[in-house]
């Protein structure tokens, strides 16, 4: 969509309260285009005041601004990524991915309520967010359209960048905090920070150029390691250190506990966007590193071979449908019911010892489901295992090893 499709309409827009917000809203304004503001409490750690959002907004031109407290569906999203552990590429734990769709699926019903059809986003063209605002939208509401600034010819050509958006934003008094000078950029949210942009760009810089916003680096966290035990049942966090928790307090508890030793702090990551771009972020998800590590510390208990060979293909496709927009899509929830299957299993307490970035297991504890048994495991005469049983075991296997031989089918070693 265009602008001039626009003028006289009113649009839902998904805003932050930060420079892009301000600016495209206030533009908008101008442009004869009513604009609803729609911002989320995440539990944004670099936000002191959710409600300053609010205040910013209407002061660029909103004409409604609506803030959603969205703490706890976000918090139980982040369970789920634990559960299925969902890491794009290996190591970035999806925090700004799930929560475009759960932003989403907030503003959908709003929208609805007020009738309307036109959902805008502040993200760029080339980046993810868009795909994941579009296709997140339109699998709830097919009726809806997209607005994209950042994919608009007529914005584009007023705004170039970030520093004609400053310019535009001081001198229309807006109430910005961006500056010229700022080296990067970050998005928010109690799942994890994801650090990009600026500096970054550049490979000669370290993950260290970042200051940490939900902890410290593992080589600032304390001499004197830290235990730290979590309960599982059926795959919900339910006890933090023996006290009980909500999924939401599970996450803030365990990124102040991690936080503190350094864990999921300053990940780098060069990825694969899906509009098929490189890109490099640095991550902090300290709460998410430590429970999804302690999660698989119970799902080593729990799942056999073939259980692990369903399992782990899983991990890395939810991974890959959440980063691209897909966490509402047939396939994605298709697969979340084979997970939810294992969650079934997963009960039990697993302590951890946290120093300077590391997670190292401790103990296991209470583990109904567990496959893992000492005497069977054993290599003494103990157990309902008997060594003499693996001569038959191994003749049977022996008989395929020596047919791919006798067939010429094992390579002749020097």
């Amino acid at each position: 969509m265009k602008i001039s499709e626009l003028k006289g309409k009113r649009v839902m827009m998904a805003v932050s309260g930060g420079l892009d917000s301000c600016t495209i809203t206030h533009w908008m304004k101008a442009q004869r285009v009513e604009v609803i503001g729609y911002t989320a409490d995440l539990g944004q750690p670099d936000e002191e005041n959710i409600e300053d959002i609010r205040g910013r907004m209407l002061a660029c031109g909103t004409a409604e601004m609506i803030l959603a407290d969205l703490k706890a569906p976000i918090s139980l999203a982040g369970i789920q990524l634990i559960q299925a552990q969902a890491r794009y590429e290996g190591g970035y734990w999806n925090t700004t991915g799930i929560a475009r769709h759960v932003v989403v699926a907030g503003m959908v019903p709003q929208m609805r309520q007020r009738g309307l059809t036109i959902l805008g986003h502040g993200a760029t063209g080339r980046g993810n967010d868009q795909v994941r605002f579009q296709l997140a939208s339109q699998m709830l509401n097919p009726e809806i359209q997209v607005y994209a600034p950042w994919r608009d010819p007529a914005f584009l050509q007023a705004f170039g960048g970030r520093k004609e958006m400053i310019d535009y934003c001081q001198h229309h008094g807006l109430p910005i905090k961006a500056s010229h000078d700022k080296p990067y950029s970050t998005d928010a949210n109690i799942l994890g920070l994801t650090h990009e942009a600026g500096q970054l760009e550049a490979l000669t810089t370290p993950a260290q150029r970042v200051v940490p916003g939900m902890g410290v680096f593992p080589e600032k966290a304390p001499d004197q390691a830290e235990r730290f035990a979590v309960r599982f049942e059926r795959g919900m966090p339910v006890t933090v250190n023996s006290k009980a928790v909500t999924p939401l307090q599970a996450i803030q508890q365990s990124n102040t506990i991690g936080g503190r030793h350094g864990i999921g702090i300053g990940l780098h990551t060069v990825e694969n966007r899906f509009v098929g771009i490189k890109s490099r972020g640095v991550y902090e998800a300290p709460g998410m590193e430590l429970l999804g590590q302690c999660y698989e510390f119970l799902l080593q208990l729990i799942l056999d071979r073939r259980a692990r060979r369903a399992f782990t293909p899983l991990t890395s496709f939810i991974a890959e449908q959440v980063y691209q927009g897909y966490w509402f899509d047939t396939a994605t929830q298709a697969s979340w019911k084979m997970i939810e299957h294992f969650n079934a299993l997963a009960t039990g307490t697993i302590e951890v010892s946290l120093y300077k970035g590391n997670v190292s297991f401790w103990s296991a504890s209470e583990v109904p489901h567990s496959l893992y048994r000492e005497d069977t495991a054993s290599m003494e005469a103990v157990g309902d295992f008997d060594h003499q049983d693996s001569e038959g075991f191994l003749g049977v296997l022996g008989v395929s090893a020596r047919v791919l031989n006798r067939a010429g089918q094992i390579p002749p070693q020097a």
